[in-house]
């Protein structure tokens, strides 16, 4: 198959690695330096067990180069940035031709399916999620941090055939499960990336010393009972994907008291952050102005607004990331202070 992976950071290349690696043709529209090293010396995918594998994809560095004389994709792996997604629609619509590729949306977070979807007038768009850890060691070199998560994939419509696609995956060597709703998919997914990632983000600790501190930990608890509530009022089922035992998760959130759930989600955070800091944090310590909350928080806050529910710690913990984000407040304000955090997060109770 023609494969174009629009977006060649970790996700991308990895899953683009894959493919090339089992024959496919992939190309990859990559940043200057990442196209360069490619070029160079190969994509190298280090794994778990068993050697490095190395696959030479063709490099691009702007999408209407890979579009040049009309070429045309079987697949394309829409791996840029939740926040990236709108504005790298236009070059999608100016440079493709018609009928677009299949695209495969790889972001986290709520909502993207149904933007590409309004975006595109196409019913070829499949909703995916992994949940397999990847590291970006430098442009070239990508790791594989756990070989027990996989991928997930959805269908945006009743009558959509996703199946080829579950079996490109798994012949490639990726764990794949078909999921029947990508609504519950998309949900599941991002309770599980809200984990310890804007507190921690805000205040500037790993995740573990925000499960350790008694307030903070007590905030995460309510911010997921928030999401599960707006989940249950849209009638929005918690699935389990590759890996990741979502469905226990919330039943834990959902019956069981803040001490005896503390021990689950510590552990889960511990297995699928590391030493890692979440990505929230990476985007912000990086300076950049956007960030992922926004679909994450922010779209619960959002959601639970048009339903009527009251949801202050997932829009307080969007609203002050984003400020953040902006320069808009220095971060010092909350550096290694979760009691201001704290004191912060009452004022949206009002």
């Amino acid at each position: 198959m023609k494969i174009l992976v629009y977006g060649a950071g970790a996700v991308g290349s990895y899953l683009g690695a894959r493919l090339a690696h089992q024959g496919h043709e992939v190309t990859l529209v990559a940043r200057i330096v990442a196209a360069e090293a490619i070029a160079k010396s190969g994509l190298r995918l280090s794994l778990p067990a068993g050697p490095d594998l190395l696959v030479t994809p063709h490099t691009v560095t702007a999408l209407r180069q890979a579009f040049l004389n009309d070429r045309q994709y079987d697949l394309l792996l829409m791996a840029v940035k939740s926040y990236d997604v709108e504005e790298a629609l236009n070059p999608l619509i100016a440079f493709s031709p018609r009928p677009y590729p299949t695209v495969l949306t790889l972001q986290n977070g709520i909502g993207i399916e149904e933007l590409i979807v309004d975006a595109l007038e196409s019913e070829n768009v499949v909703a995916g999620s992994l949940t397999t850890p990847v590291s970006r060691l430098t442009p070239a070199h990508i790791r594989l941090e756990h070989a027990d998560r996989g991928l997930a994939l959805a269908p945006t419509h009743k009558k959509q055939n996703i199946a080829p696609w579950v079996r490109l995956f798994d012949e490639a060597g990726v764990v794949c499960q078909r999921v029947k709703y990508h609504r519950s998919m998309k949900w599941s997914k991002a309770l599980l990336n809200m984990l310890g990632n804007a507190t921690a983000a805000i205040i500037n600790r790993h995740p573990g010393a925000v499960y350790k501190h008694a307030g903070t930990f007590d905030l995460e608890m309510e911010m997921l009972q928030e999401a599960l509530a707006v989940m249950k009022r849209l009638k929005i089922r918690v699935v389990d994907l590759p890996g990741t035992p979502t469905t226990r998760l919330a039943l834990a959130v959902r019956r069981l008291p803040n001490f005896m759930v503390k021990p689950i989600l510590t552990r889960i955070v511990a297995e699928g952050r590391g030493e890692k800091m979440p990505s929230f944090h990476v985007d912000l310590s990086n300076g950049r102005s956007k960030n992922e909350v926004l679909f994450h928080n922010g779209a619960v806050a959002a959601a639970a607004g048009e339903l009527g529910l009251s949801a202050p710690v997932n829009r307080a913990l969007s609203d002050i990331l984003i400020k953040l984000a902006r320069r808009e407040v220095d971060w010092k304000v909350y550096d290694g202070n979760p009691q201001r955090l704290l004191a912060e997060v009452e004022r949206y109770r009002d």
